[in-house]
């Protein structure tokens, strides 16, 4: 996702006036479009697909980080450990 200054940096006038051709221009180059108010970056526009997208990977960064620092800190199970927590987890469902 590589911003274009010169295409994907839109003042907040612009959008109102076409907010329809934003919208179909998201729609068809899935590149977000950052709004600007006063000369400064104010919003930023995502087509829906790449936003839940977006969000999907930043929510798996974010487990992996948090495996990361928990393995860094000594919070592991050994595998035996693993099946037998997972297993009375089901157990329950049963």
């Amino acid at each position: 996702m590589d911003i274009s200054i010169s295409k994907d940096i839109e003042p907040l006038s612009e959008f109102r006036k076409k907010s329809a051709d934003f919208v179909k221009r998201l729609k068809k180059d899935k590149q977000p479009i950052i709004l600007t108010q006063h000369g400064k970056s104010a919003a930023v526009l995502m087509d829906v697909s790449e936003y839940e997208r977006f969000t999907k990977k930043l929510e798996m960064l974010e487990d992996l980080l948090e495996a990361k620092q928990q393995v860094e800190q000594g919070k592991t199970h050994s595998m035996a450990e693993a099946k037998e927590r997972i297993e009375k987890h089901l157990s329950k469902w049963k």
